[in-house]
């Protein structure tokens, strides 16, 4: 028997008693996991100093360096996270429904765990405890498997999760890590479907694909973000340049900042000489099409390639387009599904792209930035889904259910 399928045994094991928990006592935990990473903060900075002085020596990109760095301000923003679950309500057990048959029988649907949850994920030390939180909260066991860039991070926050777990006296199985770094322990992992549910993959498009194309176990893609912000020719120009480096520069290596610009021509020459002077400030690179070009000599010629490109870095694209439905068939050809905005006085410029882009969230007049499963109230997320089965958008508490149909009868039999 091997490693990792030491671990889906221990799994399997450990979802027995998870099915028992009541909403009390898992609050009671989450609030108590949260308070224990508080007082193991030292312990976790210690750990996350050894990942980050190994991602500078391996010359890892600045924006994954700002995904993995750990502080004393972050780990209370985990530990806020699993209060904000705590606090929320439980659907375990939730009936959505009850209807009555002509025969009689009564048959309903019941919201109900998924059972055991596989989580493969890159330099972000932070999922460990978000994805502990939710899915504990919803009674589904998790398989945490990280990157090794950020191992050591990921090792001291289960080994805080997990210690508290069992002072409350709770299986600390319900949170396993697979520890074995290598790229075979992964592949292994996403074949485990006689102990696994589903897999949920977060990180960029490799480590997506991966997992997709060698899985046999149900996959919900969480997908990169190549996202737009489309200024039609209405729009405010002091918001539309505040909400663009908001979305842009507040945090870069994120799967919502804005990767792409679209601005109407008519509005072209009065935006981008303030815009781009204004991204230069903040050392963004500006690449553009000819039309974005013809208004301010600090935007340099686009590639081909950029349109589609997701950066998680300094950089931006700018196109230049006619009206709203050229803007709308350019962002459904490259956007990845994930977030996009419009900035706009027009009713019916804002109701024509709400209903016609094709992405999990879809934005009039705000920053791109607000797609995140704190910012929509879930306390935190298990990822962003791009895929359309299931779960879309953030994916918080419901995302981590399924149903099973109840039916209640009186000795009621088919003729």
């Amino acid at each position: 028997m091997t490693y990792i399928e030491t671990l889906g045994i221990k799994a399997q094991q450990a979802k027995k008693g998870m099915m028992k928990l009541g909403t009390q006592q898992k609050n009671d935990a989450l609030l108590a996991v949260a308070q224990g990473l508080i007082q193991d903060t030292d312990a976790i900075l210690e750990a996350n100093t050894i990942d980050m002085a190994r991602g500078i020596e391996n010359g890892m990109d600045p924006g994954l360096l700002d995904r993995l760095k750990l502080d004393a301000s972050r780990i209370e923003g985990i530990a806020q996270g699993l209060e904000q679950i705590a606090s929320l309500p439980d659907p375990i057990g939730e009936i959505l429904r009850m209807q009555k048959r002509p025969n009689g029988l009564m048959i309903g649907q019941k919201r109900v765990p998924i059972g055991v949850i596989g989580i493969i994920f890159e330099a972000r030390p932070n999922v460990s405890a978000d994805a502990f939180g939710l899915c504990f909260k919803t009674n589904n066991v998790v398989i945490l498997k990280g990157g090794k860039d950020a191992i050591h991070s990921i090792q001291a926050l289960c080994a805080s999760i997990r210690h508290t777990l069992e002072v409350q006296g709770i299986d600390p199985d319900c949170l396993l890590l697979v520890e074995e770094t290598s790229r075979e322990a992964t592949v292994e992992l996403m074949k485990q479907h006689q102990y696994i549910d589903v897999l949920i993959p977060r990180g960029g498009a490799g480590l997506i694909q991966s997992v997709v194309m060698n899985a046999t176990i149900p996959v919900i893609e969480t997908g990169t973000g190549n996202c737009h912000i489309f200024v039609d020719e209405t729009a405010d120009l002091e918001k539309a340049i505040e909400i663009i480096l908001n979305a842009k520069t507040q945090r870069v290596g994120v799967c919502n900042a804005a990767e792409s610009l679209v601005i109407h021509e008519e509005i072209a020459p009065k935006l981008l000489p303030k815009l781009t002077q204004a991204l230069i400030e903040k050392e963004v690179e500006i690449v553009g099409d000819k039309k974005a070009r013809a208004c301010s000599s600090s935007i340099q010629e686009a590639e081909p390639s950029d349109w589609g490109k997701e950066y998680l870095a300094l950089k931006i694209s700018i196109k230049v387009v006619s009206d709203i439905d050229e803007a709308i068939e350019h962002i459904n050809r490259y956007n990845t599904g994930h977030s996009e905005a419009i900035l706009t006085k027009d009713y019916d410029h804002a109701k024509q792209f709400l209903e016609e882009v094709d992405a999990a969230c879809v934005y009039v007049n705000a920053s791109t930035r607000f797609t995140d499963g704190f910012e929509f109230g879930f306390g935190a997320e298990i990822g962003i889904s791009t895929q359309k089965l299931h779960a879309r958008g953030p994916m918080g508490l419901l995302a981590l259910t399924s149903t099973k149909y109840i039916i209640l009868g009186d000795g009621q039999v088919r003729k």
